[in-house]
């Protein structure tokens, strides 16, 4: 199942829920797109797909500085997975096609 297009997304983190949108489009296995939050949008970087799995990396700057790396499955026209930031545990995240 392809995962280009737009994603609503909800994390589960030690924060509470966290939602964001994410435009993604592969090509071959490599994966682009942005993940936008509360009006600011950050490019991923690193992404890539593989059958119906796909990473990539986020780098945000707000609350705190962290990289979180996403691991998702796509299963129709939902996502399921995690996001992991350092040493922290994975969080859980959801997402269905927008």
């Amino acid at each position: 199942m392809s995962i280009d297009g737009k994603w609503k997304v909800e994390i589960q983190t030690p924060m509470g829920k966290q939602n964001a949108d994410f435009d993604l489009a592969s090509d071959g296995d490599k994966l682009t797109g942005t993940a936008t939050q509360g009006g600011n949008s950050t490019p991923i970087q690193d992404g890539s797909v593989n059958g119906d799995e796909a990473t990539w990396k986020l780098s945000l700057t707000s609350p705190i500085p962290v990289t979180l790396t996403f691991t998702v499955n796509v299963a129709g026209d939902a996502l399921s997975g995690s996001a992991k930031a350092a040493a922290f545990p994975a969080f859980a995240l959801t997402g269905q096609r927008a």
